[in-house]
């Protein structure tokens, strides 16, 4: 995938498009969340204060323990490095942090997951990254390559295939 590639809603197939908090008391045995995290993320962390967003972080950090406090036995929570006022409100998380060349993509975008009664996710395909400051590098790197632009927020924010594919094989085996 490239930042010029993004899928249109019709390829993503039938989701349920609403707020997840009208939803996540009824009876579901796993849950895979994804939460906005552009509050949370150490990356965002100087804009706290220069843009006075800490009752969007506060927000933000709400809607994350409604998910973690959701009554589903199986949860996995997408989580950023978190900055420390982050840390405060949701607390030092465990996590798994992979990568998508794990999982068969030619990609460098490290992606944390919090979870609750799940395995950590094992490797299908794993390559192995190209060295840094080569092309081939530069090409993996297209996440964190973006230029700024109104979908730049969406394109970084997709799933890699190989993590969802993983996903679904390994938790659905669960089920």
């Amino acid at each position: 995938m490239s930042c010029d590639l993004l899928p249109s809603d019709s390829d993503l197939g039938p989701h349920y498009q609403g707020d997840v908090l009208d939803l996540i008391n009824e009876d579901f045995d796993l849950l895979i969340a994804h939460p906005p995290c552009t509050r949370l993320a150490n990356s965002g962390v100087r804009w706290l204060a220069e843009r006075n967003l800490w009752a969007e972080m506060k927000q933000a950090a709400d809607f994350y323990l409604a998910l973690r406090s959701a009554p589903i036995k199986m949860k996995c929570i997408e989580n950023p490095i978190m900055h420390k006022y982050g840390r405060e409100l949701l607390g030092n998380l465990p996590r798994q942090v992979v990568q998508p060349y794990w999982f068969g993509e030619e990609t460098l975008k490290a992606t944390g997951y919090e979870l609750h009664n799940l395995p950590e996710l094992k490797p299908t395909k794993k390559l192995t990254p190209p060295r840094p400051g080569t092309d081939e590098h530069k090409k993996w790197s297209w996440v964190h390559r973006c230029p700024p632009g109104p979908m730049r927020w969406k394109i970084r924010s997709l799933t890699p295939n190989g993590i969802a594919l993983a996903m679904a094989d390994q938790w659905g085996a669960l089920l």
